[in-house]
């Protein structure tokens, strides 16, 4: 809603210009002066009203058309490519239990298949791990995940320096959980995840530490 405040300037403006003659006082009787006032005064009025009827139209008109649309909800990010930042997005309703908030922001990581998120609660992830934090990762599971399950990832370096690196394997006891991954080198980690019956993928990019 336009504030009223600001209608009033637009009317200000747009009714600065509107001019009402003078009539003279000596070619008229008193009683002529007064009807001429009067009629005077009804000509300004309307024409005040007649510019207002014109101007505040299109001026809803114009800030209707250059409001900015209702911001809406990040994508998470593609869980093929990496990125140094992960950006903030809403998690998917099954990965919001714990969270006091029933539509957390977070970054996050979805799996190929969306069977899996890696919510990081530290960023960015480093090799060699920062001094200043650890690369936390909170897995969460689409399905329920029976007890004694283990959560095996199985990386893979796709980008960076080092290519002579071969598959690592980390596991998370318990199955998908809170965990701290930790890589030996920098670049765009591809990681085969599987627990129980399931198994997903995604790419996770460490900076050098």
């Amino acid at each position: 809603m336009i504030p009223e405040a600001e209608v009033s300037q637009w009317l200000h403006s747009a009714t600065a210009s509107v001019e009402v003659p003078v009539v003279p006082v000596n070619e008229i009787t008193r009683a002529g002066r007064q009807r001429r006032r009067r009629s005077q005064w009804t000509l300004g009025v309307g024409a005040v009203l007649a510019t207002a009827a014109v101007v505040l139209p299109f001026a809803l008109r114009s800030t209707s058309a250059t409001d900015s649309p209702a911001p809406t909800a990040s994508p998470p990010a593609s869980a093929g490519t990496c990125v140094a930042k992960v950006p903030a997005a809403v998690l998917p309703s099954w990965a919001t239990a714990g969270f006091t908030d029933p539509h957390p922001r977070i970054p996050y990581v979805l799996g190929d298949r969306g069977d899996i998120v890696a919510i990081l609660f530290a960023q960015p992830l480093y090799s060699p791990p920062s001094d200043d934090h650890s690369n936390k990762i909170l897995w969460v599971s689409r399905d329920a995940v029976d007890l004694g399950q283990t959560l095996t990832i199985t990386a893979r370096l796709v980008g960076g320096d080092d290519t002579s690196i071969g598959d690592v394997t980390r596991e998370v006891s318990g199955g998908p959980g809170p965990s701290i991954i930790d890589l030996p080198a920098p670049g765009c980690w591809q990681l085969t995840l599987t627990w129980g019956t399931h198994t997903d993928t995604l790419a996770l990019g460490y900076l050098p530490g």
